[in-house]
């Protein structure tokens, strides 16, 4: 893996992404509810698979463990429709993970309520600041 990302570093850095590693690797998964290939859903569909995975991996290291993983979830909200949102908060607040979720608008987070202490980043003269 060494010698293939030093090899590649100049196509990388054309491209603007890594193009070889564990993440190119293809994942071969079927939405059960409608027996579609994960290849052929919505992207709403996709996301909520892809999320699917990571939440059974969060539940598999708690049993394990004895204790939930910390989650870092960024923009997971972004191409989940309302009711995929509410059961994914409702899967995060059973698991009991402490959780960070990025999003860019409040209105995305308003079903967690009172189980989430809600940060708002905004630009203050050229920096991030804290929003009271």
């Amino acid at each position: 893996m060494r010698e293939a990302f030093s090899a590649g570093r100049i196509q990388d850095q054309a491209a603007g992404r890594t193009l070889n590693g564990p993440h190119r690797a293809d994942l071969h998964a079927v939405f059960k509810a409608k027996g579609v290939e994960a290849k052929a859903c919505s992207t709403g569909e996709q996301k909520a698979l892809l999320i699917s995975l990571i939440l059974a991996n969060a539940r598999a290291l708690r049993d394990d463990f004895g204790a939930p993983p910390i989650l870092l979830l960024d923009e997971v909200a972004a191409h989940l429709d309302a009711t995929r949102r509410a059961a994914l908060y409702d899967e995060i607040h059973a698991l009991g993970a402490q959780a960070w979720l990025t999003g860019t608008g409040p209105e995305l987070f308003e079903d967690l309520g009172p189980r989430a202490t809600h940060i708002e980043v905004a630009e203050q003269n050229g920096m991030s600041a804290l929003e009271a």
